[in-house]
């Protein structure tokens, strides 16, 4: 029989959290515009569709990297706890300093607004009356995910179901209203500048990366899910799947409902996929906003759920302060690190201009990522011996983790290109604040030895 500490997290979440944590962080608002970008990127339908089904094939060996890191250490922290099991415990702090310094809080602030933003659409307010509210949806999740991780858990597949359904109902509609003479047309962008052939494809490919980006959410939280070694693989595998499916059968409606140049042209593309069909017609803008913000408030309950948890991970190994490590007793949830992290959301909510400055964090956060791929080599030339026994692992030895590095680093290229010097400045940031912290923390470890 399994046995907790009073001051640690249990396990009560199962497969159906892993997948809804996955599914519910990855299906953003961003599909709402990337189909535009990678239409334009991609130059044509038929290569639109492409590069969905290729760019999310490729982002599946991420998934397998993270499945077997995950059942090899099933504890709270995600890609903390595989850069200090790698043997670095400098790159573990730097890891959880980047998420608590730029990328976690602002995660809040900016899905928040986003929900307001798309309410806004029925009910018109000011531009602080919009901030209020978004507030308000901020204090909701808040209250849910301190309450009960069960409850939040449930809640988190509820709305993860919803924000399933409107896609599936325009793929279903969509297949039986397609146009023979558009679906899967290779007749190019009107006016497009580049090559049609492997050149336009890849640069589609890499459009869709963004649009993939969070199926490993429920790592952060291995530590609280029942039978891990078996749900956390499978959870993410099937995470990959379902995301797969949903976007390929998006783009390929789309392809039999649109002509490129519509939808490369279209600020709301999938409204206007929706406007084409029968029963729905002029009501798509009412019926794209009703999902966008079913959409958003499941990414934002996603990372309010999940979030918090690489701080209290921390603060169990004594790299941060140790409030963050405090569970509640009765809710067994780690209540200060929830609270402290809404709070930094509520107050960048305020302050959308440092919000979007901290943006330009990205492609230190995608080096993390890419680092993080890259533990399983030192890992697995650990073994067994040095405490590596994964219960699964990554198909095709290191092909996998390759591919998966290759993806993040084509990202990373992208950010470098679109804002070098903010990227580079904001790098620096990290490591000049970083380092010191780091050590501060160290040194009080010392002392207390």
């Amino acid at each position: 029989m399994e046995t907790k500490k009073t001051n640690e997290l249990g396990r009560k979440l199962g497969l159906g959290a892993v997948i809804a944590l996955g599914v519910g962080t990855t299906v953003g608002s961003g599909i709402f515009s990337s189909l535009s970008e990678v239409a334009n990127a991609s130059g044509s339908m038929l290569f639109l569709f492409l590069a969905f089904i290729i760019g999310g094939l490729l982002q599946i060996p991420a998934n397998f990297c993270y499945s077997e890191l995950a059942s090899a250490y099933p504890e709270d922290g995600g890609q903390y706890v595989y850069f200090r099991e790698a043997g670095s415990r400098l790159l573990a702090f730097l890891c959880g300093w980047i998420s608590i310094l730029a990328t976690d809080p602002p995660s809040i602030s900016i899905m928040a607004l986003a929900i307001v933003n798309h309410l806004a659409f029925f009910v018109p307010m000011s531009d602080f009356v919009l901030k209020v509210v978004a507030v308000c949806f901020v204090l909701i999740f808040m209250v849910l995910h301190l309450r009960s991780v069960e409850t939040g858990g449930a809640f988190q597949t509820i709305i993860t179901a919803f924000k399933i359904i409107p896609f599936a109902l325009i793929i279903g509609i969509g297949l039986f209203n397609l146009n023979s003479s558009l679906l899967l047309s290779n007749q190019p962008l009107t006016g497009y500048g580049g090559s049609l052939g492997l050149t336009a494809l890849i640069a589609g490919v890499a459009g869709t990366t963004w649009s993939y980006d969070g199926m490993g959410a429920a790592c952060y939280m291995s530590g609280e899910i029942k039978d891990p070694h078996k749900n956390m693989p499978l959870g993410l595998i099937l995470t990959a799947v379902i995301v797969l499916a949903l976007y390929g059968g998006l783009t390929f409606v789309a392809s039999g409902l649109l002509t490129i140049d519509e939808i490369a042209a279209s600020d709301a593309p999938i409204a206007l996929m929706a406007s084409k069909l029968p029963g729905i017609g002029n009501a798509a803008g009412v019926v794209v906003a009703i999902m966008a913000i079913i959409v958003v408030l499941g990414s934002l309950s996603s990372c309010i759920l999940f979030q918090p948890r690489i701080e209290y991970a921390m603060a169990k190994d004594n790299l941060f302060f140790k409030q963050f490590g405090l569970v509640h007793p009765k809710w067994e949830t780690p209540y200060f690190s929830i609270l402290v992290q809404c709070a930094l959301g509520i107050i960048l909510i305020f302050a959308t201009d440092l919000a979007s400055l901290l943006g330009y964090f990205t492609m230190i956060a995608l080096t993390k990522n890419a680092l993080t791929f890259g533990t399983i080599f030192v890992l697995r030339k650990k073994g067994a011996a040095g405490g590596y026994n994964p219960t699964y692992k990554c198909p095709g030895g290191l092909i996998m983790p390759i591919i998966a590095i290759f993806m993040t680093c084509t990202l990373i290229y992208g950010e470098i290109t679109y804002a070098p010097i903010p990227s580079l400045i904001c790098a620096a940031l990290t490591f000049i604040t970083g380092l010191p912290a780091y050590h501060f923390f160290e040194k009080q470890n010392k002392k207390a030895q």
